[in-house]
């Protein structure tokens, strides 16, 4: 019976939480969007995956409820609602509305706030939110087209989106313990503070959060803090089993984050590359038919991208407006995973958010399979007998992640 219920904020993020969730020896399946029929019986852990993150709040809080519905129809006794460790949203949400609306759903007061993943390089301290050795706001973060972060003080930047008093545990609490993890909780609770940012910056203060929110109906953050959730189920560690694919690979990038650029400019220096620029997609000069039979055409592991500078991104949202450059790219490449896959593709990496999800949904993938982790936060996912898929957040994974990532779903390594 499926007992703990995860709802994600975008397809990237979840595949990265339902990578924690199965190291942590629990049986674990990512959904796309909310199920029509119920779990099988042997799954511990559902990870719901929405495309919430960037629509507008009022429907990203309708999703999430029905996603909230649906698990706990299937028995579910704790939920974690993911977001990103980059706590990716703006003034009016998507983090806040959605937190608010479960939290009332569930009667759950003491609703932890902590995006940390130092796997990640992201950690909380004194209530900011650090990239490695840089604020948040100063990591690139600021630049993102969607959702530029602007302020590194978490309860600052969530305090416009919720209805609620926002509270923080500081780091000495959590270093102390779980124990004193949970009388700061519940002191924070009592000062009139429903939502309540928790530091982190080690594995060991996420797994302390873990055993501390036990009992708590509802806990919210990144993947990092679900780091000490199986262990409340009784799970231990164990390997994820995995089988390769043989046959073609292809990459699919439309991040724009430093990362993702770093890994396209990596990539291009020895395999096949073509950029998508945005206008020519926009004003039909190219095709996904161009781009599918390109790829297709290659040897190696070709890559398409759209990633650039903020300021060609910036340029691009002035001329044609956020929202239909935006989604004219995401279309672009859910129809180009589309035709590489009936073209006979059967390896799909794919960088970026927005991205991941449009070809998610655009090859009406409705369950993935967790298997063995690429780098930190990005596992391998079998989509079904002849296609496995790796998700990559767009500030995740090591300057050669794309090679990585495609011998690992092949098997070879």
């Amino acid at each position: 019976m499926m007992r703990l219920g995860c709802i994600g904020d975008d397809f990237t993020g979840s595949s990265d939480l339902a990578n924690t969730l199965a190291k942590g020896g629990m049986r674990v399946v990512q959904y796309t969007g909310i199920p029509d029929a119920p779990a099988a019986p042997d799954v511990e852990a559902g990870v719901v995956a929405l495309k919430s993150r960037s629509i507008p709040p009022a429907e990203a809080v309708r999703q999430s409820l029905a996603a909230l519905d649906w698990l706990r129809a299937q028995g579910c006794e704790q939920i974690f609602f993911k977001y990103c460790s980059t706590f990716d949203s703006t003034p009016e949400g998507n983090i806040g509305p959605v937190a608010d609306a479960l939290a009332e759903a569930l009667d759950a007061h003491q609703v932890i706030v902590c995006p940390a993943f130092p796997g990640a390089g992201r950690s909380v301290y004194q209530g900011h939110l650090f990239v490695r050795d840089r604020l948040l706001n100063q990591s690139g973060m600021e630049n993102h087209p969607l959702t530029p972060m602007r302020d590194a003080d978490l309860r600052r930047w969530l305090a416009p989106q919720t209805r609620h008093s926002v509270g923080h545990v500081a780091a000495p609490d959590v270093f102390d313990g779980p124990d004193a993890i949970a009388r700061a909780l519940a002191a924070q609770d009592r000062a009139g503070h429903r939502l309540i940012v928790v530091d982190a910056i080690r594995d060991t203060d996420l797994l302390a959060i873990g055993r501390a929110a036990r009992d708590l109906p509802l806990i919210t953050g990144g993947s990092g803090v679900a780091l000490g959730l199986p262990a409340n189920f009784g799970c231990t560690p164990a390997p994820v089993p995995w089988r390769g694919q043989g046959g073609k690979g292809v990459v699919l990038s439309g991040s724009c984050s430093v990362a993702t650029r770093a890994q396209v400019a990596h990539h291009a220096a020895s395999q096949p590359a073509r950029e998508v620029v945005a206008g020519d997609v926009i004003e039909g000069r190219l095709t996904p038919e161009d781009i599918a039979d390109w790829l297709l055409a290659q040897d190696g592991l070709p890559l398409a991208y759209s990633s650039a500078d903020p300021a060609e991104v910036a340029a691009v949202q002035d001329h044609y407006g956020r929202e239909a450059s935006a989604a004219a790219l995401e279309g672009f490449f859910a129809q180009v995973a589309r035709l590489v896959v009936a073209g006979g593709a059967t390896r799909l990496i794919t960088a970026g958010g927005e991205t991941s999800g449009a070809v998610v949904e655009g090859l009406g993938l409705s369950r993935l399979e967790i298997g063995p982790e690429i780098d930190p936060g990005v596992p391998a996912l079998r989509a079904r007998g002849d296609l496995v898929v790796a998700l990559k957040s767009g500030n995740f994974g090591a300057e050669d992640f794309f090679a990585k990532a495609d011998r690992l779903l092949s098997g070879a390594s």
